[in-house]
């Protein structure tokens, strides 16, 4: 299924090295290569002379010195968080401390509480935001607009942040160019995420900046792209239940034969959410709670 994205995961990163791609938008990318952060997270700069800072990414002093070297005598005004997942947010307390901006986010890390072990979620549980900021909320600095765009799902504190003045749309972990996003259960929710995608769907953005990865420039081709893979995943659950499997491994082993040996729980996660998202519609129910079998209604 994945073929039939089109996914772009050629992506020029240099370390410590600040990209100019526009007048308003400059790149920064922090080196924490891995399997769910492609070659690392993007910091992006927003604005000339004060700025903004979407992401500084995790605590890594590397990263903000370059970042800081690079601006020179420009100083930054405000810093923004997409979510709170370690590899986006713990850099920002240090960049505060530095630089004296305040944070702007959805909120802080969403404390859920779930029967049995607790999952590590990667999640900055030290993280409140000096601002929260509302679906629609604009910040307007020298020279630049951000608009808060609500996208739960991944998570459910996710913002994208539009760039008025170009039409571009910061997609943290939303949309990215290289890969589909993990949907992990209770964290994200597959319902949010079909409702936040076919959002982006109704907007008029031109580009799409992702939290890792390169630019995305045909936004609503690869938005319908990952709407239509999804759906397509969902059905495939389905048959493996008319098949016969009934717990997330059965499936997993079906589904994802040639996946990545590291990426193979993240996969059970996602079938976890579908599973979950085809309960609430009706589709598919427990066969049994406490084993986590699952049937089709």
């Amino acid at each position: 299924m994945a073929d039939k994205i089109p996914f772009t995961r050629n992506f020029e990163c240099e370390y410590g090295k600040i990209y100019q791609f526009s007048p308003l938008i400059r790149r920064i990318t922090v080196k924490n290569p891995g399997p769910f952060t492609f070659k690392g997270t993007n910091s992006y700069i927003i604005g000339r002379g004060e700025v903004a800072v979407i992401d500084p990414g995790p605590v890594d002093e590397a990263h903000i010195r370059a970042l800081l070297q690079g601006l020179g005598d420009e100083r930054i005004s405000h810093i923004f968080l997409t979510h709170t997942h370690r590899d986006h947010s713990p850099g920002a307390a240090r960049l505060k401390t530095i630089s004296g901006a305040p944070t702007y986010a959805f909120g802080p890390h969403p404390v859920i509480k779930t029967a049995g072990p607790q999952l590590d979620d990667g999640g900055d549980k030290d993280f409140t935001p000096d601002f929260a900021l509302k679906d629609g909320q604009e910040i307007a600095g020298s020279g630049w607009t951000l608009e808060a765009v609500h996208t739960p799902g991944h998570i459910s504190n996710h913002l994208c942040f539009c760039l008025a003045e170009e039409k571009a749309l910061f997609t943290g972990d939303h949309v990215m160019g290289w890969s589909t996003s993990v949907i992990a259960p209770p964290w994200g929710h597959m319902g949010d995420y079909f409702t936040a995608l076919e959002k982006l769907l109704e907007r008029d953005d031109d580009i799409y900046w992702p939290a890792h990865g390169g630019q995305v420039k045909r936004p609503k081709t690869l938005t319908r792209a990952l709407i239509a893979h999804r759906r397509m995943r969902e059905a495939a659950i389905v048959e493996r239940l008319k098949a016969g499997d009934r717990s997330i491994a059965d499936m997993v082993a079906q589904l994802y034969r040639d996946i990545d040996p590291r990426l193979v729980f993240a996969a059970g996660l996602s079938v976890q959410a579908h599973l979950e998202h085809l309960i609430e519609k009706g589709i598919a129910g427990y066969a049994s709670v406490t084993q986590d079998e699952f049937i089709l209604l």
